[in-house]
């Protein structure tokens, strides 16, 4: 379809059907042959409304219930060579109407020409063993973008979307705080260490919730070393003795499996990522020290 004027819609273009508790009864074919002619009636009502506005593609929101479209309302959208792509997605519409510069139309009294979106061209073209709906020339389109993921399993594919999911939250974190540290436990190591020797300087029960604070720090980096099949004990013995010496920037370098400069090796994370891990789990500390009995309940 070109010149494409879009509507993005979340009812349904068939006739209204009874409930679950009441039935329709029909006892000869004239009954039959006028509910019939009424459906028909009722869905060149809506598809002439439609039409009105000028819209030549729908978008249809998949119902929960039943069909959200029928083959004789297909029938008379395509006389009406008005191009339907059905079963959208729920979580996709405010995706879609954001892109398309539309509003959502939840009510055919409320299909508006101001409603709609505008589109050079819509397509549905071939891409492996299935089809896809291409919309490219939008006017004003929205800050959105589409990455179509393709992959030789649905494993590869959920693994492709985890990552693409973590690239986009480290973007995320440095919108929200434009801040980068060094990688590799450098950070964690250098914490720990500034805390055990506050520690030092604290009496009593500060003094020992402090010290077991920077010992829960270390939990980084022995994971890190252990997912990377290094000897954790030694790898992080030797890094606390590096962050001893004053060299804040040593963290542990995977690839080569011992501690090195971990800035000059370009290996950095948001500072959001480390603040915000230490402030959820200090949370979650402090909610656990708050309870003060467990009630079993079957």
């Amino acid at each position: 379809m070109e010149n494409a004027k879009i509507a993005v819609i979340q009812f349904q273009i068939s006739p209204p059907k009874t409930d679950i508790e009441q039935s329709i009864v029909v006892n000869d074919y004239t009954q039959m042959d006028r509910i019939l002619k009424e459906e028909r009636n009722y869905i060149l009502g809506m598809i002439k409304k439609i039409k009105a506005t000028g819209c030549n593609v729908l978008l249809i929101q998949k119902s929960i219930l039943r069909d959200a479209v029928t083959d004789l309302s297909l029938h008379y959208l395509a006389k009406a060579k008005i191009l339907v792509i059905k079963d959208v997605e729920r979580d996709e519409i405010e995706f879609i109407t954001k892109t398309l510069n539309c509003l959502p139309i939840a009510n055919i009294e409320h299909f508006r020409a101001e409603k709609l979106g505008y589109a050079n061209l819509v397509e549905e073209i071939s891409l492996g063993d299935g089809k896809i709906v291409k919309i490219t020339g939008i006017k004003d389109m929205g800050r959105t973008t589409t990455v179509l993921v393709r992959g030789s399993n649905q494993l590869v594919i959920d693994e492709a979307e985890r990552s693409l999911h973590d690239a986009l939250c480290v973007v995320r974190c440095l919108v929200n705080k434009r801040f980068l540290i060094a990688g590799g436990g450098a950070p964690e190591i250098e914490l720990s260490r500034q805390l055990r020797a506050w520690s030092k300087v604290l009496h009593g029960m500060e003094g020992y919730c402090v010290r077991h604070f920077a010992e829960a720090l270390e939990v980084i980096p022995y994971t890190l070393d252990e997912n990377a099949g290094l000897n954790s004990i030694a790898i992080v013995t030797e890094l606390k003795n590096r962050h001893a010496q004053g060299e804040i920037n040593a963290g542990i370098n995977v690839r080569k499996g011992q501690i090195t400069n971990i800035l000059e090796e370009n290996v950095v994370q948001p500072l959001l990522v480390s603040t915000s891990a230490i402030t959820l789990a200090t949370e979650c500390v402090r909610m656990i020290l708050k309870i003060d009995d467990i009630v079993t309940v079957r």
